[in-house]
Formats: C-alpha cells, sequence, structure tokens
C-alpha cells in the first residue's frame, strides 16, 4: 500500500498528477486559456492550490468559507487572494435563492430573513412562501448582511471536467479513483501505454463528448426531448466511439417519447438510429401505430440478420403477432429443450433471500451449493484470458486506472484480440488451463477486473469448480460472453452445485413466488441446453403462503 495519505496535500499531487499527464499527452487539444492555467497553477502558493483543489473535488460552485477551513491550508481568505486574483473563484458570487437555501441552515435563514418569516415552517416550505418576495439574484454579501460570512464561487468546474475527461477518458471516473488506489482499496494492473495511447485525439472529440454529456443530464433532470433534440447532432460522428454514445442517448430519448405518445418523433429517432436495440423499438413503433405491413417488412430483414441473440429472441415474439395481424397463416413453431425443473417448498426464513434459501436447503457434503450468479463463469473467464484482456492495444487503456479495456462494449472488442484470446482458450484443449488458473490467481489477486468477483471467488470454490466443469463447457462459455460482453456477461444461473468427488455439477436458476424468468436468463438456458450443460431451474414456494 502506498503511504500518500501520510501527506497532507495527497489530494493536491493528484491533482498536479492530472495536469502533467494532460499537458504532456493532451496539450495540442488545449487553448491558451487552459494552456495558462495549466502554467499558472504552479506559480500560486500551495496553500492557494490546496483550496482550488478542494473546491474542485468538493460537490458544487457555491462554498462558504467557513466550511473551507483545512490544517494544511490554513485560512482560507488568505489563500483565496491569488485564486480571486486569477479569475479562478469569485467572492461575493450572485446567487438565487435556491442557490442561498442550498447554503445556509435553517437557523441562519432565520436570521436572514427574521424570525417572524420563518417561525414554525419547514425549510422547503419557507422557500416556496419567499420566492414571490425575492425572486431577483443578489450578491452573496447582501443577502447574509446579518451573517459574519464570506462565500466564493468557482469559475473553473467546466475547465476541470475536461481535464478529467482528457485524463480518464470518460466523466464517469472522478479524483476518488486516486483515493481509493492511495489507500490500497483498489489496486489496478500495470499496464504498458505509450505517449500516443490517450482517449481523444482532437479536440472536437473533446467538445462533442462534453456536449452529449451535457444534453444527457438535462434530458435525465427532465427537460423535454424536442428541446434535448436541438442540440444532438443529427448527423453520425465519424468517431466511432463517441456515434456510440450519440446512438445511446438518442434510443433514450427515443423511448421516451413512447412513453408519453409522440410516436412520429420515436419512430423518427429509432429509425435513424443503429444503436443496438434501435431497429427493434422501430418495429414496435411501427406496430403500434398501426402500420403493420411496414413492421413486417422491418421485421423480416432483422430476422435474416439479427444483430444480437436479443434481437433475435424479440423476433420470435413480434413476427407471428404481426403475421396474425395481417390475416397471414402462422409459423410452426419449433419445440425447444426445457431444463430440468425442481419445486421446493420451504419455510420463509427472516433475512434469507430465496436464492440462499434454495442454497442451503439443496447443498450436502458431498455436493456443495454456491450462490454465484455471473461471478464465477466469468472470473474464471477472466483469469484464463487475464493477458489477453490487458494487452495494451492501441486506445484500450491511457490512464493508470482500468479496470477493462475502454473498448469493452464495442463490438470489435473480441475481434481486435481474437489471436490472444484463441491462444487463452487453446489451453483448454491442453489441460493446461488449470495451471495457468491457479497462477494469475495467486498473481493477480485483487487487482481489479471487470471479469473477476475476487469476493467471491475464494481457492476452494475455485478448485472444485476446476474439478468439476468441463473444459468444454468453459470453452463454449468463454467463447459467448467474449462475442457480445455487454449482454452475455449477466443472466447466468444463480446458483452451481459441484460433486468434486464424481467431476460433475449443474447449473441452477432459483425463482420465487410469482418471479419469472427474465430474458437474457432464458437465452443462457437454451445456449446450456444446445451444449449439453447441466442446468435446472428451482421454483420455489413459501410453505406458510400454501393453503
Amino acid at each position: 500500500m502506498r503511504q500518500a495519505l501520510e501527506n497532507p496535500f495527497y489530494y493536491l499531487d493528484n491533482f498536479r498528477q492530472v495536469l502533467a499527464w494532460v499537458g504532456e499527452r493532451h496539450g495540442d487539444l488545449l487553448n491558451d486559456n487552459e494552456c495558462a492555467f495549466l502554467d499558472r497553477f504552479s506559480q500560486v502558493s500551495q496553500a492557494s492550490q490546496a483550496l482550488l483543489v478542494r473546491m474542485v473535488m468538493r460537490k458544487g460552485t457555491l462554498f462558504r468559507a467557513s466550511k473551507l477551513r483545512y490544517a494544511e491550508i490554513g485560512c482560507p481568505l488568505e489563500a483565496a487572494a491569488s485564486l480571486i486574483e486569477h479569475g479562478w473563484i469569485d467572492v461575493d458570487p450572485t446567487l438565487d435563492l435556491v442557490q442561498l437555501f442550498s447554503l445556509l441552515k435553517k437557523d441562519e435563514l432565520i436570521r436572514v430573513f427574521g424570525a417572524a418569516a420563518c417561525r414554525g415552517q419547514r425549510k422547503s416550505d419557507l422557500l416556496t412562501a419567499l420566492m414571490a418576495e425575492h425572486a431577483e439574484p443578489k450578491s452573496f454579501r447582501s443577502w447574509c448582511e446579518a451573517l459574519d460570512e464570506v462565500a466564493f464561487g468557482l469559475n473553473i468546474s467546466e475547465l476541470s471536467d475536461r481535464l478529467r475527461l482528457m485524463f480518464f477518458g470518460n466523466i464517469h471516473q472522478d479524483w476518488t479513483e486516486f483515493v481509493l488506489a492511495d489507500l490500497g482499496i483498489f489496486r489496478y494492473e500495470q499496464v504498458s501505454f505509450s505517449a500516443a495511447s490517450r482517449a481523444f485525439h482532437s479536440r472536437d472529440e473533446v467538445n462533442a463528448y462534453l456536449h452529449l454529456h451535457r444534453c444527457r443530464e438535462r434530458f435525465e433532470a427532465g427537460e423535454a426531448p424536442d428541446q434535448v433534440l436541438v442540440d444532438i447532432p443529427s448527423a453520425p460522428y465519424a468517431n466511432e466511439w463517441l456515434e456510440h454514445r450519440r446512438g445511446k442517448l438518442l434510443l433514450s430519448i427515443g423511448r421516451q417519447c413512447e412513453r408519453i405518445g409522440d410516436l412520429n418523433q420515436a419512430l423518427r429517432l429509432h429509425a435513424s438510429n443503429v444503436y443496438p436495440g434501435a431497429r427493434e423499438r422501430a418495429i414496435r413503433v411501427l406496430e403500434r401505430y398501426g402500420q403493420p405491413e411496414a413492421a413486417l417488412q422491418v421485421a423480416n430483414e432483422a430476422h435474416a440478420a439479427p444483430e444480437s441473440e436479443h434481437e433475435a429472441q424479440q423476433l420470435h415474439r413480434i413476427l407471428p403477432r404481426l403475421r396474425r395481424a395481417l390475416g397471414m397463416p402462422g409459423v410452426r413453431r419449433v419445440t425447444v429443450a426445457e431444463a430440468e425443473r425442481i419445486d421446493l417448498l420451504l419455510p420463509r426464513q427472516p433475512g434469507l433471500s430465496v436464492e440462499h434459501a434454495a442454497r442451503e436447503h439443496l447443498s450436502h457434503s458431498e455436493a456443495p451449493v454456491y450462490y454465484v450468479e455471473n461471478g464465477l463463469i466469468n472470473s474464471l473467464l477472466g483469469l484464463l484470458c487475464w493477458d489477453a484482456i490487458f494487452a495494451p492495444l492501441p486506445g484500450a487503456f491511457f490512464h493508470p486506472f482500468h479496470a477493462a479495456p475502454a473498448d469493452l462494449a464495442r463490438p470489435d472488442f473480441y475481434s481486435r484480440r481474437a489471436g490472444l484470446f484463441d491462444e487463452c482458450l487453446a489451453k483448454l484443449k491442453t489441460g493446461e488451463y488449470r495451471d495457468c488458473i491457479r497462477r494469475v490467481y495467486q498473481e493477480k489477486f485483487g487487482v481489479q477486473s471487470h471479469f473477476v468477483s475476487w469476493g467471491l471467488l475464494d481457492e476452494q470454490l475455485m478448485e472444485q469448480a476446476l474439478a468439476c466443469v468441463t473444459a468444454e463447457h468453459l470453452r463454449v462459455c468463454f467463447q459467448r460472453i467474449l462475442l457480445d460482453v455487454p449482454n452475455h456477461r449477466s443472466g447466468l444461473p444463480d446458483l452451481i452445485q459441484l460433486w468434486p468427488g464424481e467431476g460433475r455439477y449443474r447449473m441452477i436458476e432459483v425463482k420465487g413466488p410469482g418471479d419469472r424468468l427474465q430474458d437474457n436468463q432464458k437465452r443462457w438456458i437454451d445456449f446450456a441446453l444446445r451444449h449439453a450443460i447441466p442446468i435446472a431451474v428451482c421454483y420455489v414456494q413459501w410453505a406458510e403462503d400454501t393453503p
């Protein structure tokens, strides 16, 4: 574990690392003002740097000086002076009433607005009552003459978001990654990458990412779809990664248009969108719109070349319905094999889930049952194929905090590494895979991986699984997951029962009263039956609910 947190300025060191990283690898994507910030930041005092970083790493852009007191910084007013001079923060920012309420406590509001105005009211009710009388924004000092307080407004939030984006390549990772790594809570694979390895190759790409992110924020905050759509580019991006994000957002907006009954807009969005799932939604909108002929035409085209198992599954349901609506003869259904069925009548135990109740009932010394869900098969895959997953391909890794390649969810994830994965999976034919999995388990234990569930996979479970699950079954499961990681990594059965003495096993999906199989679970069950993988569905009823 690194001892960085012994340094009270650990967070400042982390921020400096990001600045140096971005300056070295992304300097050509910065404008003059951003370059100036990187240059001038090191010229202000350490206390001033630390105060700015504290504000950057906290939520929001408005701060009270009294809430910015840190032992290593000292007086926040003194530390703020050079930050104000550079324009990185404002002193005495202008606030509306909602912003003021976010900064003040109830007793402070009483001092600001008078006891009579506030008596007996909750803070939210008081805000509503004062809105009409205090609609105009004012400076913090004008609002709070009765308080001995100073407020700051942070002016570099957009810049810090841009720097963070260029470092991580996404907007969801943040400064806590450094802290968790410093504390030793998270450890990451050390992947070698060149200075040319980076998420963005032009400033336009950075701008486009941030623009799409702001559009998604507006949509998720409840802004009307039409208002958001005005600002989303109608033409596809040349960059596949950005186009993937645009398509995902358009699919979400299209689904919302369906919910509010704007079928014209929903159809327009889905029909022009190549993001996975949009074609299926277009078919459903056409059907709902009373256009079964058009819906059937698109459905037949999709059926001839389905984009995924999920789409094929949905078309299997949609096509017969459309044919019936058009008076066409039905298609004879193919008989599908069914998984073994287990019916249990169990006493309800407080605090024990239906999966764990079934596990306790079915487990015995010669055939223990483990609750594994998606964790076991994915973990064994992650261990066997560790080197292929963390291979330093261009564009796959570009900062020290990757738990998976950046292109994990892209359609070409497997094809870009096909040769490397083939080498790993070839070990399943020679028996070498067991030693490989054991070795990687020991060498990489605790290192972050989107595939490996370290909290689930102990050595006992790993050894029993390797003794019971055949190499061929592992191979076909691994290949299925790798060909469509986002969709195939989930849906695996809840439990696995292992017979180490007999070298056999069975997977068990558990369903409680009234629960039904989900689509991704049905696909895994169908896959298992086609490959002779032993699988069962366990239906649990509570004894107390039975007459």
